[in-house]
């Protein structure tokens, strides 16, 4: 049996496991029992009543979240000539093309988000293999494959995150980091929920937001009452 850490018994002390929390409680609560000596990201896990396996079910989604992840998100714009200073002026990391398809062939992949435009999509096709595992791929759906490349990264720059269900059912993302204000948080919770809940399939059955927890890097989880969100 793993040993439990001096810290992590100092945490499971400070709240009570089986209790359900207001979502201004369960915030509080998470921020208190936060040990890490570099600034912990401030997570959230919604088990939803889905089926991923069917594609009728599967919950996937953008959200803007109004006070950012906190998080430098590095981004690579793969684009043509043309579409070079309106990607640099919106603040992306690296911009340009064969270059940096030839540095992702060798492996390289020292990026968040890859924004590309439909035109460029056949050449990053390759590439599937490298950037799929890690979650680089760009994607219609997730807004990463556009035109409008200048927009597509001041959104990202600005918070945009992309979210989708697991196969056991649960969608998890960082959500902000624990310095940012009670708040601030909590906006940002209702944000992420109230998308979640925007995107239920017509074809979900019975309870489809069945748990919230949230949580920081290390933290135990704190169980959060659904209605508490709205």
């Amino acid at each position: 049996m793993a040993k439990i850490s001096k810290k992590r018994k100092e945490a499971l002390a400070k709240f009570d496991k089986t209790k359900v929390y207001a979502l201004g409680e369960a915030v509080e609560v998470v921020k208190s029992i936060t040990y890490t000596k570099f600034d912990s990201s401030f997570d959230i896990d919604v088990r939803l009543g889905v089926d991923p396996r069917k594609a009728n079910q599967m919950v996937r989604g953008i959200v803007t979240l109004p006070h950012g992840t906190g998080k430098v998100t590095r981004v690579l714009v793969l684009c043509t000539p043309d579409k070079e200073d309106e990607a640099l002026t919106a603040g992306a990391d690296h911009v340009g093309l064969d270059d940096y398809i030839d540095k992702i062939k060798k492996g390289w992949t020292d990026v968040d988000v890859i924004i590309t435009m439909p035109s460029v999509m056949p050449k990053i096709g390759a590439l599937g293999k490298i950037l799929g595992p890690r979650g680089l791929m760009p994607n219609p759906k997730a807004g990463t494959v556009t035109m409008d490349v200048g927009k597509a990264v001041a959104e990202v720059k600005a918070g945009k995150i992309d979210f989708k269900v697991d196969k056991y059912g649960i969608i998890h993302s960082g959500i902000g980091k624990v310095n940012f204000s009670s708040d601030k948080l909590m906006d940002n919770v209702k944000e992420m929920m109230s998308t979640i809940i925007k995107l239920k399939p017509a074809a979900a059955k019975g309870t489809y937001v069945k748990s919230i927890y949230l949580s920081s890097t290390m933290s135990p989880g704190v169980q959060v009452d659904v209605k508490s969100v709205s």
